[in-house]
């Protein structure tokens, strides 16, 4: 019995959740998300939870039983309260600028990178070493951070780059004569 898959997914307030056929359909306040699960799990909408269960006892039913409860609990967590991840721009002369919609990187390349995100996701530079990327959708506001993220990687020896809010970075000790 999968712990995850168990539990049901309670809607707060304000959320409404719809089935058809194995597409779930979450609206709330932030907007709508929809998620298509495998024929291995089935989606009960009662009273303000949803229920996830597998179809039947193989392992790849198991396996989609957790996830799906997982994905359905992103879902909700979306159109509630949204996702967020913070970046730190650490080095001399590195910076970060909203120009309109475009983020402009100065990482002390020959060039200014200049990014797009795309749609459903807000970036914001409210100083100029510091990016915050939101959204609704929890793995494309994941992969705007890394796309930003993969510019300047916080490199080992002086910890220049850009790294998430709180992230460790492994020092190294120099050369010595």
């Amino acid at each position: 019995m999968s712990r995850i898959g168990k539990k049901p997914v309670d809607l707060p307030s304000g959320v409404t959740a719809s089935v058809s056929g194995q597409t779930i359909e979450v609206k709330g306040p932030k907007g709508v998300r929809t998620f298509k699960a495998t024929d291995d799990v089935t989606f009960t909408v009662e009273d303000s939870a949803v229920t996830i269960t597998p179809r039947g006892k193989s392992k790849r039913a198991r396996q989609q039983w957790g996830m799906s409860r997982t994905m359905v609990r992103n879902l909700v967590t979306g159109v509630t309260d949204g996702f967020k991840k913070e970046l730190e721009i650490q080095g001399v002369g590195y910076r970060a600028a909203m120009t309109g919609n475009t983020l402009k990187l100065n990482l002390g390349l020959s060039h200014d990178v200049d990014y797009t995100p795309p749609a459903g996701v807000t970036v914001t530079a409210p100083k100029q070493t510091e990016i915050i990327v939101e959204g609704i959708d929890e793995q494309l506001v994941g992969q705007v951070a890394a796309n930003i993220r993969a510019w300047r990687k916080p490199e080992p020896y002086k910890g220049k780059g850009i790294r998430y809010k709180g992230e460790f970075v492994f020092r190294k000790e120099g050369k010595k004569k």
